[in-house]
């Protein structure tokens, strides 16, 4: 009645199950993996009570398509389980941790994968994950500049700041944009506070020298108020910061128009951050044969650079990533914003390595 494979199959998971509890301590997540596992052993032979999870009640003489149904719903079991064991792994590794994540592009414009976004930031933090959320904004600001009859242009990908343009950038970002996030994130079972790099002199800059045109009032992030940013994570709660810095020394009272990836990419350095992800509108970095390049160093990236295979907009953004690997963070993503859940997928998909799902976008390590 109990074949010798299906007595050793069982016993197979359980001590991996096992194993993950005395190793990741979660105790509530990893009984409900042995409950499953039990579960996939009576159906296995035939036998599930009226207090089944599933519902379902068996003869121990089952029907082939009984057997079929059983089989099928094993196999569920089977991945449940293991997917648990590789959250509980990830968790373990992250716990305590800070993460980084710049947000911007579809995932911010899009209601269902903002709202998804604010969800993912709510679970990291209930997870135990300190998490900086560093927002961008720019068809937000554009859509202003245009209301109200302000000229800006671009030159190599970045916005001319005028004092005007300036003044328009911090109204939208440091206003509707910066609390619709924060109020998102509460409204998710979080707990955010919005804030500018103006405030407390969380991002204090220089004016950043272009040799060929002058940007205005673009800033140079000079150093970060990480004391404010970690007393905030201390207490629980998830800074959500705007790109507009301030100036330094006599120039205290000027407004800077930042880069939010390079901010994003600063204040993971500054804090030495776990993780910082890059969210955007492209599937990762790609090769001459448009295929995702899951994983890559630092020396690989410059390598990529010089051959011509990272070419345009993609070089500020891993230049940002290998910046932020330099100044000491774990793991630097580029992920594509585009994929619902992109964040806690790429968070927790890699267990306790931290490598990220291998799907959804481009992990660069040291």
């Amino acid at each position: 009645f109990f074949g010798p494979e299906l007595i050793i199959e069982t016993l197979h998971i359980t001590i991996i199950t096992t194993s993950a509890i005395n190793k990741y301590h979660f105790t509530n997540t990893m009984k409900l993996c042995q409950v499953s596992i039990l579960s996939s052993f009576f159906l296995h032979i035939g036998v599930v009570n009226a207090f089944s999870p599933l519902g379902v009640t068996l003869s121990t003489t089952a029907s082939p398509s009984r057997t079929a149904a059983a089989t099928k719903t094993t196999t569920k079991l089977f991945q449940f389980a293991a997917d648990a064991i590789t959250v509980a792994g990830a968790v373990h590794s992250l716990s305590g941790q800070i993460v980084v994540v710049k947000y911007g592009g579809n995932a911010m414009t899009s209601p269902e994968l903002a709202k998804g976004f604010c969800e993912d930031i709510a679970a990291l933090q209930k997870l135990g994950v300190k998490v900086v959320v560093v927002h961008g904004g720019g068809p937000q600001i554009k859509s202003m500049l245009e209301k109200v009859g302000v000229e800006s242009r671009f030159e190599g990908g970045m916005r001319v700041s005028s004092p005007e343009v300036v003044d328009v950038a911090e109204m939208v970002l440091c206003g509707a944009v910066n609390k619709q996030i924060s109020s998102g994130i509460c409204s998710a079972g979080g707990t955010a506070i919005g804030i500018s790099g103006r405030d407390a002199n969380v991002l204090q800059c220089t004016k950043l020298i272009n040799d060929d045109v002058d940007l205005g009032n673009v800033g140079k992030v000079e150093e970060v108020n990480t004391k404010l940013l970690q007393d905030l994570l201390d207490l629980g709660i998830t800074p959500v910061v705007s790109p507009i810095g301030t100036g330094m020394d006599d120039e205290r009272d000027v407004a800077y128009n930042c880069n939010a990836d390079v901010a994003a990419g600063r204040i993971a350095g500054e804090l030495k951050a776990s993780r910082v992800l890059f969210l955007t509108d492209i599937a990762g970095v790609l090769d001459k044969e448009m295929k995702l390049l899951k994983e890559l160093s630092v020396e690989d990236v410059e390598g990529l650079i010089e051959d011509e295979t990272i070419t345009g907009g993609m070089i500020p953004k891993v230049t940002y990533a290998m910046d932020a690997i330099k100044l000491g963070v774990g793991f630097a993503f580029i992920t594509d914003g585009r994929v619902p859940h992109a964040v806690i997928n790429e968070m927790l998909g890699g267990g306790e390595s931290g490598a990220g799902s291998g799907e959804g976008g481009t992990i660069i390590t040291n």
